[in-house]
């Protein structure tokens, strides 16, 4: 088998603004493999908060390669992915790429999971509540019918407010990063009612899963874990705290231990959201195969972009569809 992999830069349409932080633009390591005369691709992106950049990256798939080159099989390599979870996630990503397109399925087949057209969140990030809610007024237009709304500043209540006004059918999601606090997220909910928050996405700092399960206890709407939900261990620590955990294969390792993350949260009486990072359809199409395990698909990070350099998966009209073709399905524009 051989590897190669090549840098992309990835321009957002406009600026993201979190509460942690604002992003204009990432990075991207697309990553092919080769194995009897099929190619699998994957994705990597760059990650501030994951502490993963190019040259990181680039280090990992130089240590990987000699695995790759010295593997009988592709499946052989999902034992041994390399470096950090996103690098592991972004090489599991060509390894299902390359298994579908040998055994002529789409990945979800591979994998069991059941596929159906899905409506996928959209972010709208921390703008002017006037803003938020033109943006809406204008997705909605388009199709979409579910909103992830960022959080973290003094227009918490009025912007998750307008939205509500702009899209009253719409389903609401608040993600405030962890800039709250316990009690602040009780206050908010309560002051929120009106706006009909469907769920609330890791409303304080990640490390003390005892205080999600205070909130929890005080407010209706359900909360999601996702900082406190990295890993299979953090997952099975949250039964009871939560209500559900935000699995991202950038920060669990690919779609193996999405697999087993969801299965674990399912067994413990949680529901799974899935999520993403900003990202090409190449890298946001793993993910998209496992939506049928999902209550909340929050994916939509190529629909940020302003020039998505793949397709194949949908959701500019707010609904995700995957093509019909082999592996993760998706082509190069």
């Amino acid at each position: 088998m051989r590897l190669v992999w090549t840098v992309r830069d990835l321009p957002l349409r406009e600026p993201l603004r979190i509460s942690r932080s604002v992003m204009a633009a990432r990075q991207a390591v697309e990553l092919t493999l080769e194995h009897a005369g099929r190619l699998g691709h994957g994705e990597v992106v760059t990650s501030v908060f994951f502490g993963l950049d190019v040259a990181g990256i680039d280090g990992a798939l130089r240590a990987w390669r000699p695995v790759v080159e010295a593997a009988a099989r592709p499946e052989n390599l999902l034992d041994r992915l390399p470096g950090p979870a996103g690098v592991r996630a972004g090489a599991d990503a060509a390894v299902h790429d390359l298994l579908g397109k040998l055994a002529g399925k789409p990945v979800h087949e591979l994998l069991g999971v059941p596929s159906a057209d899905t409506p996928t969140a959209f972010t709208i990030g921390m703008v002017d509540p006037r803003s938020a809610a033109e943006r809406v007024r204008e997705l909605v237009g388009r199709g979409f019918s579910v909103f992830k709304v960022k959080m973290g500043d003094a227009d918490d209540l009025a912007r998750i407010t307008a939205v509500r006004r702009a899209a009253p059918g719409a389903r609401l999601l608040v993600d405030p990063n962890g800039a709250w606090t316990p009690e602040g997220t009780v206050r908010f909910l309560e002051a929120a009612a009106e706006a009909r928050v469907e769920a609330v996405e890791q409303p304080i700092a990640p490390g003390t899963p005892d205080r999600l399960a205070w909130i929890s206890a005080r407010v209706e709407a359900p909360l999601i874990a996702d900082e406190d939900a990295n890993t299979l261990a953090d997952v099975r620590g949250l039964a009871g705290a939560v209500a559900g955990v935000n699995i991202k294969l950038a920060k669990c390792g690919g779609v193996r231990a999405a697999l087993e993350i969801a299965g674990a949260a399912r067994a413990a009486g949680m529901e799974v959201m899935l999520g993403c990072l900003v990202a090409s359809s190449l890298g946001i199409a793993p993910a998209a195969h496992l939506a049928g395990l999902a209550r909340w698909v929050d994916l939509d990070g190529h629909l940020l972009l302003a020039a998505d350099p793949w397709s194949g998966i949908g959701g500019a009209d707010g609904v995700l569809r995957l093509a019909a073709r082999p592996g993760l399905g998706v082509v190069r524009r």
